[in-house]
């Protein structure tokens, strides 16, 4: 079932834009289009929803068709038959199905932080989909633990707990959702009154659901699993992303690495291009703009 175009959206955040309601083999997708053009994916990350979006698809609908979904098993998108596991690969088979049913044959993909991850995923499984790929605020799983630290393990603790054997983390986080999600989204924004109130209201509510909890923990899980050994096989193998690789970074989280995410996206992709970016790890939140000034020339040559 299909209704990607057919109501106003009901969304706040988004004026102008259709509901996104598809329902693919496993999930029930649910988010927002709009725009005409050649067709942008944008993937949310942790412990977002696509409205993490809010001030970057506008722009973007000026010039192209923009689909903004949930990631299944976020916000509100559903997932049906969880076994086996929901990993990036199975994320982005249903993504794939998603653009499918929407008639988008060929595509851009633009992810931040988890979203990052699926998308370029999708890129490896689905080279021939995806017209350019841009990442925001991450660098591949394999790379990001084998530069785990105690600096790392200190700032991105929540890696390790959520990733721990269910039912632990879902426990736990069963005792006071919105205490997590409020001390995440802190630190990413530098305080919670650097990110707008209704979203952050929006963000919460999603949080409490405990279907949502165990799918970000599941999540988190995989990347430990099987989605360091997909990508483990694929670097051995020499396999890299063909298409154009833009990579965007915060200069905040930046100081505390020593290499830089532009050189880290070289070994899998021979097309590159980047640069930092101010504000934190929020950037399609903290840096709307100068994010938009370094997707919109970029999107503009993929296809």
């Amino acid at each position: 079932m299909t209704h990607g175009n057919a109501q106003p959206a009901a969304n706040r955040f988004f004026s102008g834009f259709s509901k996104l309601d598809v329902d693919t083999e496993d999930v029930s997708f649910s988010g927002v289009t709009g725009g005409s053009g050649p067709p942008v994916l944008l993937l949310h990350g942790y412990p977002q929803t696509h409205i993490a979006w809010r001030k970057v698809a506008p722009t973007l609908a000026q010039s192209h068709t923009v689909v903004v979904p949930d990631l299944p098993g976020y916000g509100d998108s559903r997932t049906r038959n969880d076994q086996p596991r929901w990993t990036k690969r199975r994320v982005a088979h249903a993504l794939v199905a998603l653009m499918d049913r929407l008639g988008h044959e060929r595509f851009a993909v633009v992810g931040h932080d988890r979203g990052a991850r699926v998308g370029y995923r999708l890129a490896l499984d689905h080279p021939a989909r995806v017209a350019a790929y841009a990442s925001l605020t991450v660098i591949p799983t394999l790379d990001a633990f084998a530069g785990v630290d105690k600096a790392f393990a200190l700032n991105a603790w929540h890696w390790f707990f959520l990733a721990q054997p269910f039912d632990l983390p879902e426990r736990m986080l069963d005792a006071d959702p919105d205490a997590f999600i409020d001390a995440a989204l802190s630190k990413m924004a530098g305080g919670l009154d650097g990110i707008d109130p209704l979203a952050l209201d929006a963000y919460r509510t999603a949080f409490r659901k405990p279907e949502v909890r165990h799918a970000i923990c599941e999540d988190y899980r995989a990347a430990t699993a099987e989605d360091l050994q997909y990508d483990t096989a694929d670097f051995d193998a020499g396999k890299k992303l063909t298409s154009p690789v833009l990579v965007l970074w915060s200069e905040r989280e930046q100081r505390a690495r020593k290499t830089l995410p532009i050189d880290v996206w070289s070994k899998w992709a021979s097309r590159v291009t980047g640069r930092a970016l101010p504000g934190g790890h929020l950037l399609p939140e903290d840096a709307p703009d100068e994010v938009l000034s370094a997707l919109v020339p970029f999107l503009a040559e993929a296809f």
